[in-house]
C-alpha cells in the first residue's frame, strides 16, 4: 500500500448556534470544518505503540515535537486557514479508520501550533490514547452533520460519528484561543452582544445578595459595553437622582466615580478636581492644577461626599491632566517619569499607598474643559488593562451628560442667586445712602460675600492729585459684622500714587489682576503682611468705572476655598457696575449735601439782607393803626384807610385810577397792609406776620426800572379795586390768592423777559423750561412764606392752605403773556357760546387768570399822565435788555431797540389794540364793574393813535427835507 492509500481523510465539523427559540425554530449558526490526512499506517502504528508505552516525561517531550501533518480549518465558504497539528490513529482499528471516541481533557496532547502570529500557541488536534477498541467504525461516506444547539459532528468521509455536548464543551474549554479566533472571524458583533446580555443576566441571577438584600455591582458590571441593560438603567437612575437631589459638580462626579470604580472592580478611588483657570490662559496654574479631591471613603457626618483641599503637589494627576490620556502604573513598573509610581495619599488614609495597581483616568468634557482626574487602585489581583480604560471612557460619556446638565443647572442657579444678590445690593446701597463711608463698608461687605474672600479693601481715585486714597480698608468678615465699632478698619486716611502696588497698577491701567501667588508677584508689597502677621496668598483686584473713567479699585484678598476663578471675575465685573453707579451717586449725593449746606448759608445771608428787621416791623406798626374788626367806613359806606402819622388825608385806594406815584416805598407797605386788612379782616391772620411778610416782599423786588416794588404794589392795588367793586363775585380764599398773587407776581424780577433767559442759558431757564420768571416768582413767594414769622397762612386749615397756595401759583403763572392768548381764546369761546358757569371751577380759574392779566396791565388803564409816565419806565427797561442783546451779538426786537424810540407811539398802539383792549373787553363781559378800566384804556388808545399820526408826519417831513 502506498503512502496515499495508507492515509485517512476525515472532517471535523463544529456547528455553533444560539439556543433554540421557544417556537422550536433553529437559528442560523456558523459551521467550521476541519479536514486532515492521517499519517500512513506504519507511522501511525509505530507512533501509537510508542505512545502506549510512553511515560509522562516522554509525553512532554512528544508535546514539544513539531507535528508532521497539517489540519485545514474551513468555514462554510471553504476558505482555508492552515493549522498545524497531529492526528493519531488507534492501533486496534480493523479498517484503519480514526477512532470515533472523543478525548477527555486529561488525555489531550498539546503540541505547539500557533493559530495567529503574535498569540500564544494553540492546542493541537485531539487524539485519544485510551479509546475503547471495540467501538464500531462507521462508513467513510460523507454524512450531513446533525443539527443540535451547540453540537459538533465529526464525519470521516467513509462514515459518520456524532460527538456529545460534553465532549464539545471539554474541547472548547481546552482550546480558548481556538474558540476566540473562530468567534472573532465567524460570529458578528450583534450576535456576540446578545450572548453577552444573556450571560450577564444569568450571572446576575446567580449573584448572592449582601446583608441589606442588595445585589452588588462588581460582578454585574464587569464590562460596560456588553453589560446588562438593567445595570445601565440603574447607573443612569442613580445619576438622575443625584442630579435632582444634589445638582452640584462634586456629587455628580462622586456618583460617576463610584460607578466606574465598581465596573472595573477597583478597590477604591480618589477624584481630583481641576481648579478653573483663573487667568484664562493655559499655564501650569491653569485648569491642570488639582485643588481638591473626593474619595469613596471620605464623607461628611451627614453622609455627603466631602471635598478635601490638596495641600501638597499631585504629580501624576497633573501629568494626566496635561496629557489628557489615561495612565496605568503598577508597583515595580520602573517608569522613569514617576520615581514613586504609587498614588499619593492625602489625609490620614494610607490605603492608597498599599495599592499594587493604579489607573488614572482624565475627565474631559465635550468642550475640552478639564474637569478632573479619577484615580482607581487595586490592592491585589490583575493589573488594569485597556478594557478598563474603555469602560471608564464609556461611563464618562454617559456621565458627561449628567455633568453637563448639572453645570447648566448650577450656572442658571448661580445667575439667579447673583441677580438676587445684586438686587439686594441695589436696595441696600441706594435706599440707605447716608454717607460715602457707610457705602464703602457696604460695598466691601457685599464684595466679600460675592467671591468668598477673607479680606477686602476699596480705594477711591483722586483725579486731581493722581492718588488712591481710603479711609476704610483691609476689612475682614469679622469687621463687617461690627464695622462701626471695629477700629481696625478705620483710621487715618491713607494715600499713595497711582501705579504703586497692585491696586495702584489696576487704577493706572484699568485692567483686572488675578494673582494666584502674591509672593511671587514683584508688585506685591510684603510690608503689610510683615507688620500684621497676615499671610496673603491670592489677590483679585478690579477697577470700578463710571463713564469709562476709573473712579476706584476693589481688592479682594485670599479666597477661602481655592483660587479666584474666571467666574469670580465675571460676577464681580457685574457687581462693579453697580458699585460704580453707587459710588458715583454717593459722590453726587455728597456734592448735593455740600451744595445744600452752601445754599443754606447763602440763604441765611440773603435772608439777613432781604428780610425785614424787627425795627422796621415796629416802625410800621406805629405808623399803621389796624382795626381787628375791619376797616373804618365813611358816610357813604366807603372804606377809608387811616390817616398817617404826619396828618396826610386819607386816600381812596379802591379807585381804578389810584396814583401809586404819590406814595413812597414805606407808605406803599402801609397801604398794602391796610388793603389786606380791609379785604380779609384780622381774625384769621396775625398782624405782625402780615407786616413782616409785606416788608420782606418789598425787599425782594429788585431795583429795576419797571418790575420793581412800585409795580407790585400797583398790580395789588388794581386787584384790590376789582375785588372791591365786584360785589363779592370771588370767594374769600380766591380773593386771598388773587391779592397775594398780585402783590408777589414779579418777585426778584431781573428786568429781562423769558426769551432772554432762555437765550442766555440762565440757571433759571435750566430749572424752569416754560414760564421761567413766573415760576421763579412763585418759588420766591414760597421761600418768604417759609421764613420764620412770615407765614401769613399759618392759621388756615391744611386743606385751605393747600388750596390757597395752588391758587396763588395759578394766578402768578397767568401773568405770563404767552399763556394769556390761549386763556383768552378759551374763555371767549365759552362766553360767546353762553356756556360760562359760576359754579364751574375751570371757568372760575379762567376768569382769575384774565383778572390777573388785567391787573398786570392796569398801567394802560390809568389816566393819561400816569400812563405816559409808566410807559417811559417800561421802555427804559426794554432798552436795557436790547442793549445787552446787542452786546451779545444778537439783534433785539423793535420793541427793545433803543434806535426805534421814535416809533414808540406806534408800538404802544399795537400793544393796546392787540392785548389790552381784548383783555378788558372780555373782563367787562363777566365783570361789568370793571368798565372804567376799558373806558380809560380806549381813551389812552385814542391819544396814542393821534400821537402816532403826528410822529409819522414828523418823520415824513424829516425824510422829505433830507
Amino acid at each position: 500500500m502506498t503512502n496515499e492509500d495508507d492515509t485517512m481523510q476525515f472532517e471535523v465539523q463544529i456547528v455553533v448556534r444560539p439556543m433554540a427559540s421557544a417556537s422550536g425554530d433553529e437559528p442560523a449558526g456558523s459551521n467550521i470544518t476541519v479536514t486532515a490526512k492521517s499519517p500512513n499506517r506504519s507511522v501511525s502504528r509505530n507512533r501509537a505503540s510508542s505512545l502506549n508505552r510512553a511515560t509522562p516525561r516522554d509525553l512532554v517531550s512528544l508535546e514539544k515535537a513539531k507535528p508532521p501533518s497539517s489540519l485545514a480549518l474551513r468555514n462554510s465558504t471553504k476558505q482555508q486557514l492552515a493549522i498545524q497539528g497531529t492526528a493519531i490513529r488507534s492501533p486496534t482499528t480493523q479498517n484503519n479508520m480514526l477512532s470515533p471516541g472523543w478525548p477527555l481533557p486529561e488525555d489531550i496532547i498539546r503540541p505547539k501550533s500557533p493559530v495567529v502570529q503574535g498569540r500564544r500557541s494553540s492546542d493541537s488536534y485531539i487524539t485519544n490514547m485510551k479509546q475503547n477498541e471495540s467501538r464500531r467504525v462507521r462508513n467513510r461516506e460523507t454524512v450531513r452533520p446533525q443539527k443540535f444547539n451547540g453540537g459538533v459532528n465529526i464525519s470521516p468521509k467513509s462514515g459518520q460519528h456524532e460527538a456529545s455536548e460534553v465532549q464539545v464543551s471539554a474541547y472548547l474549554k481546552s482550546h480558548p484561543d481556538f474558540l476566540e479566533q473562530w468567534l472573532m472571524e465567524e460570529v458578528d458583533l450583534e450576535q456576540l452582544e446578545r450572548w453577552m446580555i444573556r450571560k450577564m443576566q444569568r450571572d446576575k441571577k446567580k449573584q448572592p445578595a449582601d446583608a441589606n438584600g442588595k445585589v452588588g455591582r462588581k460582578t454585574s458590571l464587569s464590562r460596560w459595553k456588553f453589560c446588562v441593560h438593567a445595570d445601565k438603567r440603574q447607573m443612569l437612575q442613580e445619576l438622575t437622582h443625584s442630579l435632582q437631589t444634589k445638582p452640584d459638580r462634586s456629587n455628580v462626579l462622586w456618583e460617576l466615580a463610584s460607578c466606574i470604580c465598581s465596573a472595573v472592580s477597583a478597590d477604591g478611588f480618589r477624584l481630583y478636581l481641576a481648579e478653573p483657570n483663573p487667568s484664562g490662559v493655559e499655564n501650569i496654574r491653569g485648569s491642570e492644577l488639582m485643588g481638591q479631591y473626593l474619595g469613596h471613603d471620605i464623607r461628611s457626618e451627614s453622609g455627603e461626599p466631602l471635598l478635601i483641599p490638596i495641600s501638597s503637589p499631585t504629580t501624576v494627576p497633573e501629568f494626566v491632566a496635561r496629557s489628557r490620556e489615561p495612565l496605568r502604573l503598577s508597583k515595580g513598573s520602573g517608569d522613569q517619569r514617576f520615581p514613586v509610581p504609587s498614588p499619593r495619599s492625602e489625609g490620614k488614609d494610607n490605603s492608597v499607598l498599599e495599592a499594587e495597581h493604579a489607573l488614572w483616568q482624565p475627565i474631559v468634557q465635550a468642550d475640552s474643559e478639564m474637569t478632573g482626574v479619577l484615580l482607581m487602585w487595586r490592592r491585589q489581583g490583575p493589573a488594569f488593562h485597556e478594557e478598563d480604560e474603555e469602560i471608564a471612557r464609556s461611563y464618562l460619556v454617559w456621565g458627561g451628560i449628567a455633568l453637563h446638565y448639572a453645570q447648566l443647572f448650577l450656572s442658571i442657579d448661580k445667575t439667579r442667586r447673583l441677580n438676587d444678590f445684586l438686587l439686594k445690593v441695589v436696595k441696600s446701597i441706594f435706599q440707605d445712602m447716608v454717607s460715602m463711608d457707610a457705602l464703602v463698608v457696604k460695598v466691601m461687605t457685599y464684595a466679600q460675600r460675592l467671591v468668598d474672600a477673607d479680606r477686602a479693601s476699596l480705594f477711591l481715585v483722586d483725579s486731581r492729585s493722581k492718588e488712591l486714597y481710603a479711609r476704610i480698608f483691609d476689612m475682614g468678615t469679622d469687621d463687617s459684622k461690627d464695622s462701626e465699632e471695629n477700629s481696625s478698619t478705620r483710621g487715618k486716611e491713607i494715600r499713595f500714587p497711582l501705579g504703586t502696588g497692585i491696586a495702584g497698577q489696576v487704577a493706572l491701567t484699568g485692567e483686572v489682576l488675578n494673582i494666584t501667588d502674591a509672593y511671587s508677584d514683584p508688585r506685591f508689597n510684603r510690608t503689610v503682611d510683615q507688620l500684621t502677621g497676615y499671610h496673603t496668598r491670592t489677590i483679585l483686584c478690579m477697577p470700578i468705572f463710571i463713564r469709562g473713567i476709573t473712579i476706584g479699585v476693589v481688592q479682594m484678598v485670599n479666597k477661602r476655598c481655592g483660587l479666584f476663578t474666571k467666574e469670580d471675575e465675571e460676577a464681580f465685573e457685574t457687581f462693579a457696575v453697580y458699585c460704580g453707579l453707587a459710588l458715583h451717586h454717593a459722590k453726587l449725593y455728597e456734592k448735593i449735601q455740600r451744595s445744600e449746606q452752601k445754599y443754606r448759608v447763602a440763604l441765611d445771608v440773603l435772608s439777613y439782607h432781604n428780610t425785614c428787621s424787627e425795627d422796621e416791623v415796629l416802625m410800621m406798626k406805629s405808623m399803621t393803626e389796624i382795626n381787628p374788626e375791619g376797616p373804618t367806613r365813611d358816610s357813604t359806606n366807603k372804606a377809608v384807610l387811616p390817616v398817617d402819622s404826619v396828618g396826610s388825608p386819607s386816600i381812596d385806594v379802591a379807585s381804578y385810577y389810584f396814583n401809586i406815584y404819590a406814595l413812597d416805598d414805606m407808605k406803599k407797605v402801609r397801604y398794602a397792609v391796610s388793603m389786606f386788612s380791609e379785604l380779609f379782616g384780622m381774625s384769621r391772620f396775625d398782624q405782625d406776620n402780615i407786616i413782616r411778610f409785606t416788608l420782606t416782599v418789598r425787599k425782594n423786588y429788585r431795583r429795576v426800572p419797571y418790575h420793581n416794588w412800585a409795580h407790585g404794589f400797583s398790580v395789588a392795588n388794581s386787584m384790590y379795586s376789582i375785588i372791591k367793586h365786584s360785589r363779592e363775585i370771588f370767594k374769600p380764599n380766591e380773593c386771598l390768592a388773587l391779592y397775594i398773587g398780585s402783590l408777589c407776581h414779579d418777585l426778584d424780577h431781573r428786568g429781562k423777559n423769558n426769551k432772554f433767559m432762555l437765550d442766555t442759558e440762565s440757571p433759571l431757564a435750566s430749572i424752569y423750561s416754560t414760564s421761567t420768571m413766573e415760576h421763579h416768582h412763585f418759588n420766591q413767594t414760597i421761600t418768604i412764606l417759609q421764613q420764620e414769622g412770615h407765614n401769613i397762612f399759618s392759621k388756615l386749615s391744611s386743606e385751605e392752605y393747600k388750596q390757597v397756595l395752588s391758587n396763588i401759583k395759578h394766578c402768578i403763572l397767568a401773568t405770563d403773556l404767552a399763556l394769556f392768548f390761549p386763556n383768552k381764546a378759551r374763555l371767549t369761546k365759552i362766553v360767546e357760546d353762553g356756556l360760562f358757569s359760576w359754579t364751574n371751577p375751570e371757568h372760575r380759574l379762567l376768569l382769575e387768570a384774565i383778572t390777573m392779566t388785567a391787573s398786570d396791565l392796569s398801567a394802560s388803564a390809568k389816566p393819561w399822565e400816569l400812563q405816559v409816565k409808566t410807559v417811559k419806565v417800561i421802555f427804559e427797561e426794554f432798552y436795557e435788555q436790547g442793549d445787552q442783546e446787542k452786546m451779545a451779538g444778537r439783534v433785539p426786537i423793535p420793541l427793545m431797540d433803543r434806535d426805534k424810540e421814535s416809533e414808540l407811539a406806534e408800538m404802544q398802539v399795537g400793544f393796546i389794540n392787540g392785548i389790552c383792549i381784548p383783555c378788558y373787553s372780555l373782563l367787562y363781559k363777566l365783570l361789568p364793574e370793571t368798565k372804567p378800566l376799558l373806558d380809560q384804556c380806549k381813551a389812552n388808545l385814542a391819544r396814542w393813535e393821534r400821537l402816532n399820526e403826528e410822529q409819522k408826519k414828523l418823520r415824513e417831513s424829516k425824510a422829505a427835507a433830507s
